[in-house]
């Protein structure tokens, strides 16, 4: 039995960049639940659980047929929605038992293919995925966290770490300023707003950047988080990172970058500055599965908290309790 709230099985999260799926089937974990991916002939991307209900061999192991799925054991084929179509050599005047595969409901959008566990294909994206320009996508990348998605989401969001994590690259401790942090929820999630930082002290910025007009952080539930920076010419820069629960100690992450009305081709960001984002990403990584093992040591301690965890109550009620807690406008002064 999962541990999961089950309202989150009701819910879109990002499972695969669309460019991973290609002829051969594709396993994934979502919410503890084993999933298949796989296309059929004309492209369209299925998914199903991962188990053929005979005796239980992975589907992901089998083929693609170009409309379903072939166990590997003793070939059971199976289509597109689950439905059982054939078992080879049973006779022809013989019935099919009434079983199937559980259907998972898929969509692609914006070079990823997002899952709901309920089989239901209801419902939008988070608006943070849906409201992306055509073309302003300079890079997209998928990874693994080893961290609950609550830890996950919170290092990201969380500014005050980075003088510790990343010293020099994204901030110098050293070099901290007064800022002025304002949190909000809304209907999707919650924002927060920094000001009073204008220029950031690390060598992203001073490689990258030019002085911003404004810094948010946003969150859309269930797993959509987004850094934005809006500069004083115009442009603006979206780092956004999707993250889905494969288990309690494991987090897929999916990160993308956006870049509209600043000079920023892909090849150049993925040359010059995707090797430093890589850098800050396998530094968090690393604390994050410092801590994770911590906890293990540790079961069911809780963490002492200040007014500067902004972001951790709203996202650890969320997937809790599976709906938005009640939460009011904060302003909290730090020094980042």
């Amino acid at each position: 039995m999962s541990d999961w709230h089950p309202s989150h099985a009701s819910r879109w999260f990002a499972a695969l960049c669309a460019e991973r799926l290609r002829r051969t089937p594709v396993a994934v974990r979502l919410l503890d639940r084993p999933v298949v991916l796989a296309r059929t002939g004309d492209g369209q991307a299925f998914a199903l659980e991962d188990r053929c209900p005979h005796r239980h061999a992975p589907l992901s192991a089998g083929c693609a047929t170009g409309d379903g799925l072939v166990c590997p054991y003793h070939g059971w084929r199976f289509d597109r929605d689950g439905r059982l179509c054939e078992i080879p050599g049973l006779s022809p005047d013989a019935a099919l038992p009434s079983v199937r595969v559980r259907r998972i409901a898929v969509r692609e959008h914006d070079g990823l293919i997002w899952l709901r566990l309920d089989g239901r294909d209801e419902g939008e994206l988070a608006p943070l995925v849906r409201e992306f320009g055509p073309g302003s996508r300079r890079f997209l990348w998928q990874t693994r966290w080893p961290a609950h998605v609550v830890d996950a989401v919170e290092n990201f969001l969380d500014p005050l770490h980075t003088h510790w994590i990343h010293p020099g690259l994204v901030r110098r401790g050293g070099a901290r300023s007064e800022v002025l942090a304002r949190f909000a929820p809304n209907a999707d999630g919650f924002e927060v707003s920094y000001r009073g930082q204008a220029q950031q002290s690390g060598l992203l910025y001073r490689l990258f950047e030019s002085p911003r007009d404004s810094e948010r952080a946003r969150f859309d539930a269930p797993g959509s988080a987004q850094i934005e920076y809006r500069y004083r010419n115009g442009g603006t820069v979206r780092i956004s990172l999707h993250f889905s629960p494969e288990s309690a100690a494991s987090t897929a992450v999916f990160a993308s970058l956006h870049v509209e009305n600043r000079w920023a081709p892909a090849w150049l960001v993925r040359r010059l500055v995707w090797p430093l984002l890589k850098r800050v990403n396998d530094q968090d990584a690393r604390m994050l599965g410092l801590q994770s093992a911590n906890l293990r040591r540790f079961p069911g301690v809780r963490g002492a908290s200040t007014e500067l965890d902004l972001v951790r109550p709203w996202v650890e009620a969320f997937w809790n309790d599976g709906a938005a807690p009640p939460a009011a406008p904060r302003e909290v002064r730090m020094r980042l």
